[in-house]
């Protein structure tokens, strides 16, 4: 029961992502390595976010997706992952983190510091994504597909791995532009 009222839910949030088609605010993070990350600078490109933990059962859906960012990017994509402690499965730690990341899985795409993603102090991108498209991450690795004008294409749930078939052809569709 509850397994059919989630991909209900999930149905009915991608499709008002689709049908909302609004571009996204110039949303900035604060960068895992220092600095702020700013959505704008990414526009022309296409962008896959995910929110992210070290200690989850998916974590290993880091490998996919340093893998699409190794074959991509020279093509206009670029992953972002946003470590959340929401679901009570990331380190407290922003350096123990990128350490995690770095050593696990060569993480070399872009990364936020620990960020909530849920909730009353939810990041206002992701605040503006529930206010706009009512969608909200359910879970660790939840990811949404940004293309080149800003829009949402796409979101997918954590079971959708990285390396799907239903991700990498929506990265194509949009990198092909």
């Amino acid at each position: 029961m509850y397994k059919i009222l989630g991909a209900l839910f999930l149905i009915v949030s991608v499709g008002k992502a689709l049908s909302a088609n609004l571009p996204i605010p110039d949303f900035s993070f604060n960068s895992i390595d220092g600095g702020i990350i700013h959505l704008n600078d990414y526009h022309g490109k296409t962008v896959l976010i995910s929110n992210t933990a070290s200690k989850c059962g998916f974590t290993g859906q880091y490998e996919g997706l340093q893998k699409l960012y190794d074959k991509y990017s020279s093509e206009g994509l670029v992953v972002l992952g946003i470590p959340s402690a929401n679901f009570h499965q990331e380190y407290k730690d922003n350096d123990r983190v990128k350490d995690f990341c770095t050593v696990n899985f060569g993480i070399n795409f872009p990364m936020t510091e620990i960020t909530d993603v849920i909730g009353l102090h939810a990041h206002p991108f992701y605040r503006w994504l529930l206010s706009e498209y009512n969608y909200r991450p359910r879970w660790n690795f939840s990811k949404i597909l940004i293309g080149p004008d800003g829009r949402v294409l796409d979101t997918f749930g954590t079971t959708v791995r990285p390396g799907s078939t239903k991700i990498e052809k929506a990265i194509l569709r949009s990198i092909k532009k």
